[in-house]
């Protein structure tokens, strides 16, 4: 974990994946892509094989891995599970939009219409860990938007099952049909549909750097969330930040993978070592300690400014998906901060709380996109239509403005539309 002054930072080059990384992805990628628009639920069979090494007999998840599921399933796992769901429910449901209308004078109307998409595929990724809290951060916000058609693929565990603690909590939320597929065939799968799978409206979900790619490529031809990169976590620390805290949040964030980003901003050089030796010592202990090394090791970093000032000029320069201000009076410089995923504020904040409990959706924008990206949110699964309405009086009122505009910009048949209305005043159907 390097130590460097806020000048060093700010004058290094962020790192970026090279291009030779993303055309042998991307490679990969567009061939399975091919694959599965041609061959369908066959390739979906042949690919699970492959690169799962389980040889499915179908595709979807049946009742009774459902209901087997639940009986492996901790009760006391499962009782924290509900009452987060609770949580992410309280909290989404603030995020509902309402269509509305407004009436104006010479009977003009006009307004906005709320539709919920029709249909959205959920990606859940296996790999490296499990989990069922990212099911709750996906499909919560889907279902109070009222999506009537949630579906979910995930890739096979090692033996051939679906991961009980996932499955427990699809069902828990509600998921409609749950596919037993991962990977860029899943993607594939949702946006294109096979004999088996549908497919759907909008892609949601994180995935490896393969199914990011993936989603990528098939963005125009359905809609996706976002393009996820690995986690980051961003740590504000003065004098009042307890060492062991800092140093253990960092932590919770390297052991994701080896390309976590793990940084720590603090305005005390004495605090940077302290910090580091802190992080280093707990790493030891944790059962990940060979992915949190490599992490911290790869993009570790903790950096040290000069002021408060100074360190918000950087965070906003990071932009990281998850921030911690763990400083005096952190309701004060939150409001220094233009660009973060979510923003924790004191001590008593950390970040797995947003993680799995408290409310909001853990499903933030990494790789610097927080300068224009959000949490996913119920916003994220409606459309809104925009309603316009005028009466004859209305129109006639305005008819020659609109087709001064519409002359000049060449687009005499626009201009024509309204003139054909100007100068037929017993036309039918008026009002």
């Amino acid at each position: 974990m390097r130590i460097v002054t806020a000048d060093a930072y700010l004058k290094e080059e962020k790192a970026t994946t090279s291009t030779e990384m993303t055309e042998a992805i991307d490679e990969v990628v567009l061939n399975i892509i091919r694959k599965v628009r041609a061959d369908k639920d066959k390739a979906l069979y042949d690919f699970t094989e492959k690169y799962d090494g389980v040889k499915l007999e179908e595709l979807l998840v049946t009742e009774e891995e459902k209901k087997n599921a639940k009986k492996l399933v901790d009760p006391l796992f499962f009782e924290a599970l509900v009452r987060a769901k609770e949580n992410i429910e309280a909290f989404h449901r603030e995020q509902k939009e309402k269509s509305w209308f407004v009436e104006k004078e010479n009977g003009i109307m006009l307004g906005q219409k709320i539709t919920p998409l029709e249909k959205v595929g959920v990606y859940i990724p296996g790999g490296k860990a499990a989990y069922p809290s990212t099911v709750l951060m996906n499909v919560i916000p889907a279902k109070i938007a009222g999506v009537p058609n949630v579906v979910m693929t995930t890739p096979l565990q090692p033996d051939g099952t679906v991961n009980p603690y996932v499955l427990a909590a699809a069902d828990l939320v509600g998921v409609d049909t749950i596919y037993k597929i991962g990977g860029v065939q899943a993607i594939a799968a949702l946006a294109y549909g096979t004999e088996t799978v549908e497919r759907v409206d909008k892609i949601v979900g994180p995935g490896n750097a393969y199914v990011a790619r993936a989603k990528k490529w098939v963005y125009g031809d359905v809609g996706i969330d976002m393009i996820a990169g690995p986690s980051e976590i961003c740590v504000v620390a003065d004098d009042s930040a307890p060492v062991p805290y800092v140093a253990a949040d960092l932590l919770s964030q390297a052991e994701h993978d080896e390309s976590a980003r793990a940084i720590c901003i603090t305005t005390s050089a004495e605090k940077a070592k302290e910090i580091k030796a802190e992080a280093e010592k707990q790493a030891i202990s944790l059962e990940r300690h060979p992915i949190v090394k490599q992490s911290l090791q790869n993009n570790g970093m903790i950096i040290i400014a000069r002021n408060m000032e100074e360190a918000m000029e950087i965070v906003n320069n990071i932009a990281p998906e998850h921030l911690e201000l763990m400083v005096k009076n952190p309701e004060r410089w939150m409001h220094s901060v233009k660009n973060a995923g979510a923003i924790f504020l004191g001590n008593f904040s950390p970040e797995p709380l947003g993680d799995y409990f408290a409310g909001p959706n853990h499903t933030l924008p990494t790789n610097g996109t927080a300068r224009f990206a959000s949490p996913l949110g119920v916003y994220d699964f409606v459309k809104r239509s925009s309603i316009i309405r005028y009466s004859e009086k209305a129109l006639l009122q305005h008819a020659e403005k609109i087709e001064k505009l519409a002359f000049a910009e060449g687009l005499t048949a626009h201009g024509k539309a309204i003139a054909i209305r100007k100068d037929d005043t017993d036309a039918p159907g008026k009002n």
